[in-house]
């Protein structure tokens, strides 16, 4: 074990961070920011719902590893697709032209934010649209925010369609430089309410471990300097 923790102190801030992930050696929750936190995101229309149920059991499980977690409900009123406006760049600042979800809430929180986790129910194998809708616009206008930073999906299904939920929600995450953190399962839960959803012992004890896995990633990475940005060119399938 010594020889492990010599690596760790002679690798530096950012290198002893990352090779804590590779290692499974422990960093502190405290960053030169303040507090790791992580949001959580309920892209239900039921705020306590079975969505909310297994992200709160999610969020638990951060809080006992030592990093601050907060819940945020899109809302259950209307929400908007991005009209691809352009709003977002010619006023600068990260600022959807849509105020009534939380998207710019979520713009705001993820600046100090070290880790993500985004969940949703099921509906007809694909996850809700309102969420998809505010991911759509988030990543437009703040994705800058997120760039970099260990992320999760969550799925709530009464039977089936988790998997396509959570590749659904994921590619937002790969297209963004986001490592995306795991469980030992597939990261759902089954139920048809909440309480059915707190006798899936095996989908809360999945909800647990990701808690734990997402704890320590977003520590890790709180040491990390910024995501580097390699010149890049953008083209389409005709030039």
């Amino acid at each position: 074990m010594a020889n492990r923790r010599d690596f760790l102190a002679k690798a530096g801030a950012a290198g002893g961070a990352l090779a804590a992930v590779a290692l499974g050696v422990d960093t502190p929750a405290e960053t030169a920011g303040g507090t790791c936190k992580v949001l959580l995101v309920n892209g239900s229309p039921h705020e306590k719902g079975c969505t909310y149920t297994a992200l709160s059991v999610v969020a638990e499980e951060l809080e006992k590893n030592g990093v601050q977690a907060e819940i945020i409900h899109v809302g259950s009123g209307p929400t908007f697709d991005c009209t691809a406006c352009g709003f977002c760049h010619r006023a600068g600042g990260g600022k959807c032209v849509f105020k009534e979800d939380a998207c710019n809430e979520i713009i705001e929180k993820a600046k100090e934010a070290q880790g993500f986790v985004f969940g949703s129910p099921v509906y007809y194998g694909h996850p809700s649209g309102r969420l998809l809708g505010v991911m759509d616009r988030l990543w437009v206008a703040g994705g800058r925010y997120l760039t970099g930073k260990p992320a999760a999906a969550v799925a709530s299904s009464r039977r089936a369609g988790s998997l396509a939920t959570l590749d659904a929600i994921q590619k937002h995450f790969s297209i963004n430089q986001m490592p995306t953190v795991a469980s030992f399962y597939w990261n759902e839960v089954h139920g048809n309410a909440p309480e059915e959803v707190l006798k899936d012992e095996e989908g809360l004890a999945i909800m647990r471990q990701l808690g734990a896995n997402m704890a320590r990633a977003a520590k890790a990475f709180a040491a990390l300097p910024p995501a580097q940005q390699l010149p890049r060119a953008t083209t389409n399938f005709i030039r």
